[in-house]
């Protein structure tokens, strides 16, 4: 049986999220992901689907993964999804010992900069035709 995709929810108005999303979709070669931007009603369903808050109700400079049933955000998001892509962004799980507190402020320093630092879309990214089955919306 094949296990579920893993889902991730991002800022479709991002550059630093648009070129995580292009990175991630470079190296997933088994199709292991699927993503939505937070601001659609796919993202909104997925959530629901799993019981989790929608996305308009967490911080809207959080990633989310939805995987094995659940909802992560933040450091854990993106710890989760360096574990799922091939050698060696696996070896990133290192930082698992890192206090969460401690990885989310890190993480929140390039959240709250992110749109100065890599740029702002007025519209979300639009998949090539090859990538248009990963994204869910």
């Amino acid at each position: 049986m094949e296990a579920e995709p893993t889902i991730v929810l991002f800022d479709g108005r991002c550059g630093l999220c648009t070129r995580s999303v292009q990175f991630i979709l470079k190296r997933d070669h088994r199709a292991r992901f699927r993503f939505a931007p937070l601001e659609s009603a796919a993202a909104a369903h997925a959530c629901a689907r799993i019981g989790a808050p929608t996305p308009q109700a967490v911080e809207p400079d959080s990633i989310i993964v939805i995987t094995d049933g659940r909802a992560l955000e933040r450091s854990d998001a993106a710890l989760a999804i360096a574990a799922r892509l091939p050698f060696p962004w696996p070896i990133f799980a290192v930082f698992r010992v890192v206090p969460r507190g401690l990885r989310d402020w890190a993480y929140g320093i390039v959240a709250r900069n992110r749109y100065r630092w890599f740029g702002r879309h007025d519209a979300c990214m639009i998949p090539s035709p090859e990538q248009r089955a990963r994204f869910l919306e």
